[in-house]
């Protein structure tokens, strides 16, 4: 499935990430976390940042300048309705050239859409995009090795991939980054994240 594809399916899901059901409390505690190992508080980036806003004001309110960028059209239009005073880009993270380096980066539920041909060119060019100390964190799907699928549980069919835990740490750990923080926050579902510092 193109990332393309994937921003289609998103534009259709965009106001239940704007609703007030949505839990806003999601990965938050997950980001302060990762926000304490983080040195320097210049720009920050959310990678796949949908449309509420949670993880823009989280990074704002510890005094980075946050940035977002999602596939999806209709989430970056409601985000820049959000806020204003900040930059989105409507892109696919695949081909996008980051502006600029960033102290902090988060893809919170966000890389596992990407294809599984193109996640360690991805995630090598986030941790170029890193600053010497800066942060990275994402979730992924913690399985033994690579996989990928497909499914509708949401309405639209989306796709998911992940190169497994042993796949990212050796690809993070070949990148030079240190490994802070690996958890499986939702066992025994299979939802893992890292945190990592660029060295």
């Amino acid at each position: 499935m193109h990332p393309v594809d994937t921003g289609k399916a998103y534009d259709q899901l965009a106001t239940i990430w704007n609703s007030d059901s949505f839990n806003r409390l999601n990965g938050i505690k997950q980001h302060q976390r990762a926000l304490k190992f983080c040195k320097n508080m210049g720009s920050a980036l959310d990678i796949g940042c949908g449309c509420n806003g949670r993880f823009i004001d989280l990074l704002a309110a510890k005094g980075l300048q946050p940035e977002g960028l999602d596939v999806s059209g209709e989430m970056i239009r409601l985000a820049q309705l959000r806020h204003p005073q900040y930059s989105f880009y409507h892109a696919d993270i695949c081909q996008f050239t980051l502006p600029k380096t960033y102290d902090f980066i988060t893809a919170w539920d966000s890389i596992w859409h990407i294809p599984l041909t193109q996640q360690r060119q991805v995630i090598t060019k986030i941790i170029a995009g890193l600053n010497p100390g800066g942060i990275f964190i994402f979730s992924f799907g913690g399985v033994a090795s690579e996989a990928e699928h497909s499914n509708n549980v949401m309405g639209p069919e989306v796709y998911y991939s992940t190169l497994g835990t042993q796949g990212f740490l050796s690809l993070l750990l070949q990148l030079g980054c240190q490994i802070k923080h690996l958890e499986y926050d939702q066992h025994p579902e299979l939802h893992t994240y890292l945190i990592v510092e660029k060295a």
